[in-house]
C-alpha cells in the first residue's frame, strides 16, 4: 500500500533504544483504560495496542493487569477519577475528553494518550517538546490535515457550495478542526453547515438537519460518537447519495465513499513505546508528544459506482488504498 510523508516527527518511539526485556515472573503492572469509544468500536483499536505491548513482553493477564472504561460519549471525569482513586501504575486516555478527564483527575499518576487532535491547544501538555508535568502520548494532529478532507471531497464533488460536518461537539478537539474545516470552507466558496450531535439518540436529529439544509455532501470526523455509529452515517450518505468523506479508513470499509487520515491501528500501537518507557521509570515530561508522518487516502470505488460520481484518475493515482 503506498503511504506519503506528511509532518515531521516529533520525538518518535521509533528513535528510542530498545529497552531490556521485561521480567515476566514479576508482580504485573496496572494499567488503566479510559477511551473515548464504545466497546464495539474501540476493542479492535485496544488489540492493535496490545499488539504493541506484546512485542514488549507485556501482556495482559500475566505482566499486566488491564482495567477497561468504555465511555463512549459522556461520563469521562467520573470515570477517570475513579480509576485514579484505584491508584494504577498507568493510565492510558484515548481522545481529547478522556485525555483531558485524566489530566484533571491526577497529577502523580502518569498519563499517556491516543487520539488527540492537538494536545497543545487542548491545554493537555504545555509543548510537543516538553510536555511537562504527567502527561505526554501520541497525537493524531488531525487539525492539520482538514483542509484536505474538503479538497478531495470538491475533486469528485466539484458542484457542491453547502457541506454538513458530523461532529461531536463536546469533544474539544474536534471543535478545533471544525474551526480549521470553516476557514478552508471559507477560503473555497464553500459554506460548512454545522451538524453536531453529543449522543448516538442525536443523530437523526442530525441527519434530518442535514437534509433540511440542502447540503450537497457529508464531512465527518472521527469520535467516540461517529464512530461507534459509522454504519447508520454510511447508510445515511448512501439513501441521500451525498457524496462523504471520513477521517478514517473504517468508515471506508464500512461502504464510505472516501477517507482521509491516519491509520488507527498503527496510531494506537505507536502509544506503547511510551508505556513500555514509563513503566521501567522514564517520566511523561521528558518523553516528547509524537505527531504522525503518514496519512493515507482510501477511495470506495464501489459506493462511487453506485452514487454515480466518476472518481478522477489522478485522484486514484495517489490513493493508497483502492476498494473495489
Amino acid at each position: 500500500m503506498r503511504r506519503r510523508e506528511f509532518l515531521a516527527l516529533v520525538g518518535s518511539g521509533a528513535l528510542w533504544p530498545f529497552a531490556t526485556r521485561v521480567d515476566a515472573a514479576s508482580s504485573p503492572r496496572r494499567v488503566a483504560f479510559l477511551s473515548s469509544n464504545t466497546a464495539a468500536a474501540g476493542r479492535p483499536l485496544l488489540r492493535c495496542l496490545m499488539a504493541g505491548l506484546r512485542d514488549r513482553d507485556w501482556i495482559d493477564g500475566q505482566t499486566l493487569a488491564l482495567d477497561l472504561r468504555w465511555k463512549g460519549a459522556e461520563g469521562y471525569p467520573a470515570a477517570a477519577a475513579e480509576l485514579a482513586a484505584r491508584k494504577p501504575d498507568l493510565i492510558v486516555a484515548t481522545g481529547t475528553p478522556a485525555a483531558l478527564a485524566a489530566q484533571h483527575a491526577t497529577s502523580e499518576i502518569p498519563v499517556v494518550f491516543v487520539a488527540v487532535s492537538d494536545p497543545v491547544a487542548s491545554k493537555i501538555v504545555a509543548s510537543l517538546a516538553r510536555p511537562a508535568g504527567n502527561v505526554t502520548g501520541v497525537s493524531n494532529f488531525l487539525p492539520a490535515t482538514i483542509a484536505k478532507l474538503l479538497d478531495y471531497l470538491r475533486t469528485v464533488a466539484p458542484a457542491v457550495r453547502r457541506v454538513a460536518v458530523l461532529y461531536d461537539t463536546a469533544n474539544p478537539g474536534k471543535l478545533l478542526e471544525v474551526g480549521e474545516l470553516r476557514k478552508a470552507g471559507a477560503a473555497a466558496g464553500v459554506e460548512i453547515v454545522s451538524a453536531g450531535v453529543r449522543l448516538a439518540g442525536d443523530l437523526d436529529r442530525a441527519f434530518a438537519m442535514i437534509l433540511q439544509s440542502h447540503c450537497g455532501s457529508l464531512i465527518t470526523l472521527q469520535d467516540g460518537v461517529t464512530l461507534g455509529n459509522r454504519t447508520g452515517i454510511v447508510a445515511f450518505a448512501a439513501t441521500n447519495r451525498l457524496p462523504a468523506i471520513y477521517q478514517i479508513r473504517e468508515f471506508a470499509d464500512a461502504g464510505g465513499l472516501m477517507s482521509y487520515g491516519l491509520n488507527y491501528c498503527q496510531h494506537y500501537r505507536s502509544a506503547a513505546p511510551y508505556i513500555d518507557r514509563i513503566l521501567k521509570g522514564a517520566k511523561p515530561a521528558d518523553l516528547p508528544v509524537e505527531l504522525p508522518t503518514t496519512f493515507e487516502l482510501v477511495i470506495n470505488l464501489k459506493t462511487a459506482r453506485a452514487l454515480g460520481l466518476a472518481i478522477p484518475a489522478m485522484l486514484t493515482a495517489v490513493a493508497d488504498d483502492v476498494i473495489e
